[in-house]
């Protein structure tokens, strides 16, 4: 049991709960399909238990363009198996494309941390569609066929995917940062035909070329038929990348005719995306364009209130599913601010900059963010006009009962502030923010509509203000096709449905809270089990990293003597030390904050802690390092040379 009386606070509630998109999608369904829908609880219970009525709702309600056919979910008790929408047909592009604003009005703003800004029209947008769509078929690009892009968060990519999807070709992403090993270990499994990169990128204060990187890549990748290059921070040199054409010259070669979008099957791939990969080659995931368009538009549309009035801004990279999250916001018709670069420079404050100068309304970011500005004391409120701000999205990791206090005084007071969890197995979110609820401490609001999730503990039952496996028991468009490559779906099926037959098993440590909330504590590959008690990681997090002393850490499970022990590594502010009374402060906040079992053993400052390329922690390579075990694949980490700093330790031999 886990005592929620210090996070049951309510910080937000909402002030008109009817009058929301989804305030009025539950009255108009409630109409349609004479059922009574007047609080969440029954709307959401009608959401997992007549799926069929709940999504076609969803795909009429949000406007979603192409034939629906006559079957909402067939094999619906099967998982996986299931299919939505098996005799649709609709393209995701054209429906991305077709709620937009009139020629001249702004549908992407760019900003890279060199200043750089530049605003696309709608008009403009469509027109490049238009182009990169005869270019890829100049190329050869057909249905099916796979585009792979490396590059920044710019309107380049988002035109990219849009021509892909709009020929029923299969997109893929990763950031520019990755390395040559990185890159093709994704797209060398895809064996795409197509690729798109950039001749250099910024990132905290220093300009990284890639040209030679793009060629690297390019020679090993031998199913391409053509390289695109954008000379983003470069010159036009594509220098000796092979079947290289730029970008812009491509492009305006082409007439901009009529664009054209060929309507495919609801279950045709859209995206292929990545794991990590730090335990293994990275899982190629693929995404259908119906699930994902179907999930994205209601998590927009109704969790969200997204409109053609908003502006959203989700801070991430290409190689980051938030990234695909983020470009679906076009659906509703918003504006997308896109930015490129790093969130501290030149200094913490400049995604507020941007929140500010753009009038942004749904900001998103992650859990460390708002850690570090926290850390920082940054108080935006204070130095921003953050007046037109109301949503604050926050993932990546968990956000804890302090960033929310944080958010609510620092940022601004009314804001709905929405914690999420999903990931790129499902490119979007189990549980995540509900215009009609309250925002209770530390708490996620709720789970997705249509999203049967709950909590199960090993026995496979559901449980309640209990730790456990975080499950789905019900299928729902957005699960995966499979994974690339994988005909019998054997990978696939291992990965999700062999611990609960039939049963979606995610991987997150989490449990259910008395207000129908969510709190996530961890991966459940990474909790810990001293004793045989399993402990969630986040929970040490939360009370480390409220000392001052403190701005990061890890903690691991270290085989040790028959058991496991606890180790928790720290990096320490500037100036502070790892003595005796820091050490005993340290285990004194962890005991009384979460419990004697979750003290550390052994207590280790270290310099740097690794990371992946999308910014979250490593706890699983770490564990590799100090059992001494191979890391199978440093390139997916954005720091691989912080491995080495936990390698043969002489505080853990004894």
């Amino acid at each position: 049991m886990t005592d929620h009386t210090t996070q049951a606070a309510v910080l937000w509630e909402p002030e008109t709960p009817a009058d929301t998109p989804m305030g009025q999608f539950a009255k108009t369904a409630g109409v349609r399909w004479e059922r009574s829908l007047d609080d969440w609880k029954s709307l959401h219970a009608w959401s997992v238990d007549h799926r069929q009525e709940f999504w076609q709702s969803v795909w009429d309600e949000c406007g979603i363009v192409g034939d629906a056919g006559d079957v909402v979910l067939e094999n619906a008790h099967a998982m996986p198996g299931a299919r939505f929408f098996p005799q649709a047909r609709l393209n995701f592009a054209e429906n991305l494309l077709a709620h937009a604003g009139k020629d001249d009005d702004v549908a992407l703003v760019f900003r890279s941390e060199t200043g750089d800004a530049w605003r696309m029209t709608w008009g403009t947008l469509r027109e490049d569609v238009a182009s990169a769509q005869r270019v890829f078929a100049r190329l050869g690009v057909g249905p099916g066929d796979r585009v792979a892009a490396m590059m920044p968060n710019m309107p380049e990519t988002v035109v990219a995917m849009l021509a892909a999807a709009s020929i029923g070709a299969v997109f893929s992403s990763c950031s520019p940062d990755f390395g040559v090993k990185g890159v093709l270990d994704r797209f060398g499994q895809i064996e795409p035909t197509l690729l798109i990169g950039c001749g250099g990128y910024a990132y905290g204060g220093k300009t990284h070329d890639t040209r030679d990187k793009l060629r690297q890549i390019a020679d090993g990748l031998p199913s391409l038929a053509g390289v695109l290059v954008v000379p983003y921070m470069a010159d036009d040199d594509v220098g000796a990348v092979p079947k290289a054409e730029l970008w812009r010259e491509a492009l305006d070669a082409e007439d901009t005719d009529d664009l054209n979008f060929l309507p495919m099957p609801f279950g045709h791939p859209l995206y292929v995306m990545f794991s990590s990969g730090t335990t293994g080659a990275p899982k190629c995931i693929a995404h259908s364009a119906g699930g994902t368009l179907l999930q994205h538009a209601k998590e927009h549309r109704l969790h969200c209130g997204l409109t053609s009035d908003d502006t959203l801004f989700y801070f991430s990279t290409c190689g980051w599913m938030m990234w695909n999250w983020l470009v679906s916001g076009l659906q509703a018709g918003a504006t997308l601010v896109l930015y490129d670069g790093s969130p501290f420079h030149p200094g913490p404050e400049v995604l507020f900059d941007v929140v500010q100068q753009q009038r942004v309304t749904h900001f998103g970011t992650s859990a460390k963010y708002i850690d570090a500005l926290n850390n920082e004391k940054l108080r935006p409120r204070d130095t921003h006009d953050l007046s037109a701000l109301r949503m604050l999205l926050s993932t990546g990791s968990p956000l804890v009962p302090e960033g929310f206090d944080y958010v609510m005084d620092a940022i601004k007071p009314d804001v709905h502030l929405a914690s999420i969890a999903g990931g790129t197995d499902i490119v979007s979110c189990f549980v995540l923010g509900n215009p009609l609820l309250p925002v209770h401490r530390g708490e996620i609001q709720a789970a997705g509509l249509g999203m049967a999730t709950q909590i199960w503990n090993d026995d496979g039952k559901r449980v309640f203000n209990e730790k456990g496996e975080l499950v789905c028991v019900r299928a729902f468009p957005a699960m995966p096709i499979g994974f690339w490559n994988d005909e019998d779906n054997a990978r696939y099926r291992a990965a999700y449905f062999e611990r609960f037959p039939n049963v979606w098993h995610h991987g997150d440590f989490a449990e259910e809270t008395d207000a129908g909330g969510f709190i996530i504590h961890g991966r459940s590959d990474a909790t810990l089990n001293p004793g045989g008690v399993r402990i969630g990681t986040a929970e040490i997090y939360r009370q480390v990293e409220q000392l001052p002393e403190i701005t990061e850490s890890l903690v691991i499970g270290q085989d040790w003597q028959g058991d496991t022990r606890v180790v928790l590594f720290v990096v320490l502010a500037d100036g502070a030390t790892l003595d005796a009374d820091l050490e005993a402060r340290l285990r004194k906040q962890i005991r009384e904050g979460a419990s004697p079992r979750h003290v550390p053993a052994r207590v280790v400052a270290v310099a740097d802690i690794p990371r992946t390329k999308s910014g979250k922690i490593t706890e699983l390579a770490v564990r590799d390092v100090v059992h001494g075990r191979e890391v199978k694949n440093r390139e997916a980490l954005a720091n691989p040379e912080a491995l080495d700093l936990y390698r043969g330790l002489d505080a853990l031999k004894s």
